[in-house]
């Protein structure tokens, strides 16, 4: 592991140098490769500078120890910067196993999540509402982007369903691990009773697939156009807007309506039809990886029960790491950093043991 971190520092230097090389920084596309490796880089560099400063400190102190002739106070001294030092290694070799750990190349891209109310009726999608607005509440604290594809509203402001893009840097990183069903326990808003309903919605989040990773074939498209409805079944325009993308090797099919241009809900359907078809290509290649697919923290099953609401309790629970909160209105007022970032360390630590097996 040593061996590969000094090569990789020296590699380190040698981008730093060359970000310095007016030849380099005039070349827009090469420099921006050369900082994002070097960005890549710097966390690994800077653990594993601080590793080499612990055993310079750790030999030193050995050295010492192992020479005798040291008064009372001299010799604590250097026992105790041992003791210090031998804990920080163990340590940060642990943090460096984990930066070391093989990064998802998807990491960084765009998402598109779609959201469907399941069991439950009504309230399934007046739920389905409430994770949209915690995941956009999410994405505006994070400083990301997000546009809705396509969306089918019902008349008490619920959703059967909503696709919608979030754009900014981690995005999948952050939010790969909310596929499957998520379950919510409350009084519905419809329910007169008072009593608590369990509903669900499943929740499925895709890489946003571009152009140049996936080429789709046009003879591979059928395209529909027809008159865009929403709540109650009334005509939001009368001309024939809205667009159905049947994909024909494998029949999938995308529907948009959202926009009032016809080229736009097209746009808006590829766009969702792609990632789609990268997930399922995705999805192929890890299941011919089985021993990776047994590590992941469940980043895809969309009929994995991964999470329960509890309203009346102010509870949330997810299934899959046994993590507990009791903060419920924070989190789905958009504050899912501690969520996210337990999922992050359970996926990591699934994977060290899975790597030093």
């Amino acid at each position: 592991m040593f061996e590969k971190l000094a090569l990789m520092e020296q590699k380190y230097e040698e981008i730093s140098d060359k970000l310095s090389n007016p030849e380099i920084i005039n070349d827009n596309k090469l420099y921006a490769q050369l900082m994002k490796e070097y960005k890549n880089l710097t966390p690994i560099i800077e653990k594993y500078r601080e590793f080499k400063k612990a055993q310079a400190s750790f030999d030193e102190a050995k050295e010492l120890l192992d020479g005798g002739g040291l008064d009372k106070d001299f010799k604590e001294m250097a026992q105790a910067e041992f003791d210090e030092s031998r804990e920080a290694i163990d340590s940060i070799t642990q943090e460096l196993k984990i930066l070391l750990l093989p990064k998802d190349p998807n990491d960084d891209k765009n998402v598109i999540i779609e959201i469907r109310g399941g069991a439950g009726g009504e309230e399934a999608s007046l739920f389905a509402n409430s994770l949209y607005r915690m995941y956009t509440m999410y994405a505006e604290a994070m400083g990301w982007k997000q546009e809705i594809l396509n969306a089918n509203p019902t008349e008490l402001g619920g959703f059967k369903e909503i696709s919608f893009s979030i754009e900014g840097e981690g995005a999948y990183s952050r939010l790969k691990y909310e596929s499957g069903v998520h379950r919510v326990q409350r009084v519905p808003e419809t329910e007169s009773q008072g009593r608590i309903h369990t509903s669900t919605v499943t929740v499925a989040v895709l890489v946003e697939a571009d152009d140049v990773e996936l080429e789709i074939n046009p003879t591979d498209l059928k395209i529909d156009y027809f008159r865009a409805s929403g709540a109650g079944g009334q005509h939001i325009n009368k001309t024939e807007s809205a667009v159905r993308i049947t994909y024909l090797p494998t029949n999938v099919v995308v529907e948009c309506q959202d926009e009032r241009s016809q080229h736009k809900n097209k746009d808006k359907a590829m766009k969702i039809l792609r990632s789609r078809i990268y997930e399922a290509m995705q999805e192929e290649h890890d299941a011919k990886i089985a021993s990776e697919r047994k590590m992941q923290v469940g980043t895809g099953d969309r009929s994995e029960r991964i999470r329960t609401y509890n309203y009346p309790q102010g509870r949330l629970t997810d299934h899959r790491i046994g993590l507990t909160i009791y903060r419920l209105e924070d989190i789905l007022n958009g504050n899912l950093d501690e969520v996210f970032d337990a999922l992050a360390t359970a996926d990591q630590a699934a994977k060290l043991a899975n790597q030093e097996a």
